[in-house]
């Protein structure tokens, strides 16, 4: 069974930094996409950074510059570096893997952490 456990979120003021981790619980999590989601309140899920097994990253670019996605296949866990947080980054958080396999997508995700911006 596939489990994606994500961790690190919390209360930071704007300006801080978070670094949240998703351990994942999969087979072959090398052969993955893996990826950081977000949705805030009244709004929908949206992609914040995708990090392939092989290639570049991919960021939203309302965080461009900002947040840093990496993952280490040895561990099974994708990380999401944020920084210079603000008050509009406030939402929850999700760890995503996907794969395209034998015309076949497998797509997991996690229970999500918050993350809030405030003062």
């Amino acid at each position: 069974q596939v489990q994606l456990v994500e961790s690190g979120g919390g209360l930071v003021q704007p300006g801080g930094s978070l670094r949240l981790s998703c351990a994942a619980s999969i087979s072959i999590f090398s052969s993955y996409v893996m990826g950081w989601y977000r949705q805030a309140p009244g709004k929908q899920r949206e992609l914040v950074a995708a990090i392939p097994n092989a290639g570049s990253t991919n960021y939203a670019d309302s965080v461009k510059g900002r947040f840093t996605i990496s993952r280490d296949d040895a561990k099974n866990t994708v990380y999401l570096q944020m920084n210079s947080l603000k008050p509009e980054d406030t939402a929850v958080y999700y760890c995503n893997a996907a794969r395209w396999r034998f015309g076949s997508l497998s797509n997991y995700w996690g229970q999500g952490t918050q993350v809030t911006v405030s003062s």
